[in-house]
């Protein structure tokens, strides 16, 4: 197969991707208030290293040299976060006028840069004032989300084209209310399923509140999807992987797509299923303009269960393995179970052990990751998935939360104690895939 197999089309969307708690740092300057990750943080044993966001990566004070590196790469898009408690320290009431400047000039940077803002309202730092009113557990908060989102794009609707609701909603309802080892750090079964609903009814009436004021705005949300395969055809690994499958992706795509929970799962919750009112489900699967997909690796099931390890396979420093061809499979199952909008890859990169060499950074794994499911990508729209866009995970090395400083991601090196940059390999090699709108085989 000759490398033009791997043109991209025409306008393709060529991006990288951050969130405001692991960049932003200057997290109690110009009035904002704590989240729940500024409170997780700086509770002992739960970061590695006691690693906080109080700095980061110090993007508050030096956006403008990132987006002059984003701008050198050749960039056509940037995804980032706002941050809720900067905008509003209380989660309501009276808006900080200050937050809300710094992404106006964020905004306007990017753009005199031509570069192409793709906001995402909520990507895990609950303002904690809400989080002591109950959380995402309270109903309550589908609407200070409606409010916020409001007043995030009443100024900043003119300029932003696209808008993300929620960054997945998985993470926040699982990882930081039943395994807790996310913040807010809960391990309740019951309160995990109403989290993950209400998540869905913000991201509706979020929905509801950007196109009352903006309604030629893009909204979509975002999903971290991971196919559930298994090693053999063994029927009753099958079943099982098919059952995972559903009380995990599907449990999300199901209400956006098919206004209503997958039924096996459903009644596998039993008492712990969430309460849901009459008109949820029309709020949730409200017409998306796209779909956001975060994609990193897959989960595999064996005769004995999930399997952690698989023989031959190669793994991040996450314990993630590396598995392109899952990404495809996965697209194409999504496109035929459903009616998809426009899908955008949100997010796909990989944690490896950088180290600097003479002020170089040589991540040949991380542009053969990369390469390899772009690869994937291109063979699947093929396939006929609309696929409008790619956005690498992560711009910058940065804070990644309950692993603190310790695991990289980043296309551009921080050294975190003098906070200069350094341009990895993968870096110039995404440049030249973006250039040329192709990746060569």
């Amino acid at each position: 197969m000759t490398s033009e197999n791997y043109v991209f089309p025409r306008g393709f969307v060529w991006g990288a991707a951050t969130a405001a708690y692991q960049i932003e740092g200057a997290s109690k300057e110009d009035g904002k208030g704590p989240s729940i990750w500024d409170t997780f943080a700086h509770t002992a044993g739960k970061i590695s290293n006691g690693d906080t966001g109080d700095i980061a990566c110090d993007h508050y004070h030096l956006f403008s040299e990132d987006f002059l590196l984003l701008k050198h790469l050749g960039v056509k898009a940037y995804r980032f976060s706002l941050s809720w408690p900067r905008i509003f320290p209380e989660g309501k009431g009276q808006v900080n006028w200050a937050g809300l400047d710094y992404y106006d000039r964020l905004v306007d940077s990017l753009l005199t840069l031509n570069i192409e803002p793709f906001v995402t309202l909520y990507h895990w730092d609950l303002p904690q004032a809400l989080q002591d009113y109950g959380g995402w557990a309270n109903r309550d908060l589908t609407g200070y989300f409606a409010d916020y989102a409001a007043v995030a794009v009443r100024r900043l609707g003119d300029r932003v084209k696209c808008w993300t609701t929620i960054n997945e909603p998985w993470v926040v309802a699982v990882l930081g209310n039943m395994t807790g080892e996310m913040a807010p750090g809960f391990r309740d079964r019951k309160l995990t399923a109403q989290v993950g609903h209400n998540l869905m009814v913000a991201h509706g009436t979020a929905m509801q509140a950007i196109r009352s004021i903006e309604p030629n705005a893009q909204v979509g949300i975002v999903l971290n999807l991971s196919p559930v395969e298994t090693l053999t055809d063994d029927v009753y690994e099958k079943k099982a992987a098919e059952r995972a499958w559903k009380a995990t992706s599907a449990w999300f795509l199901d209400p956006l797509f098919q206004a209503c929970y997958p039924p096996g799962a459903l009644r596998d919750l039993g008492a712990d299923a969430p309460d849901v009112k009459p008109n949820d489900f029309a709020l949730i699967s409200q017409k998306l303009d796209y779909l956001g997909v975060n994609y990193y690796t897959r989960t595999v099931f064996g005769a004995q269960g999930e399997v952690k390890k698989v023989p031959g396979s190669e793994y991040t420093e996450m314990g993630w393995e590396v598995a392109p061809e899952s990404l495809g499979r996965m697209l194409v199952r999504m496109h035929n179970d459903y009616r998809l909008p426009p899908i955008y890859i949100t997010e796909n990169g990989c944690a490896l052990d950088d180290q600097v060499v003479d002020d170089h950074v040589h991540d040949t794994r991380r542009i053969k990751y990369i390469h390899d499911h772009l690869v994937e990508l291109r063979k699947t729209m093929r396939l006929g998935v609309n696929i409008r866009g790619f956005f690498v995970w992560s711009l910058l090395d940065n804070f990644e939360w309950h692993h603190g400083f310790s695991k990289r991601f980043g296309l551009i090196y921080i050294d975190y104690p003098t906070q200069k940059r350094i341009i990895k390999d993968s870096a110039y090699w995404y440049s030249k895939v973006i250039s040329r709108n192709e990746v060569h085989r």
